[in-house]
């Protein structure tokens, strides 16, 4: 099991990332664009993760992953529930939502010293 504390620490980490509070929720974002959410009560986290995979992703461990609401199926977006996940998959997940989002050479240069 993962806390939003958790995931919240690994984010800030990521270069270019930083903390947003915006309309009661911690969100994560590279410039204007937000990479990662968490709901009001820290149980869910939404992540960046490309809309063509996720009815898969949903379809494969439904007890962990959800679609996004009605209003963000137009983003490349997912959600998962982080009492159903470890450490490794919540840092996996957080990372390449960044590397969504993040310039290339940034990314790159991530990989370089990780």
């Amino acid at each position: 099991m993962v806390t939003m504390d958790e995931a919240r620490a690994f984010a800030s980490t990521l270069p270019r990332a930083y903390e947003a509070f915006v309309g009661g929720r911690v969100k994560f974002r590279v410039g204007r664009v937000v990479f990662l959410s968490f709901s009001k009560d820290g149980e869910l986290m939404g992540f960046g993760f490309p809309k063509e995979w996720r009815e898969a992703l949903v379809g494969a461990e439904p007890e962990k992953f959800q679609l996004p609401r009605q209003s963000d199926l137009r983003y490349n977006w997912a959600v998962v529930r982080l009492d159903a996940i470890d450490e490794a998959e919540m840092r996996e997940l957080v990372l390449d939502a960044w590397h969504m989002v993040v310039p290339k050479k940034v990314s790159a240069a991530y990989g370089e010293t990780a």
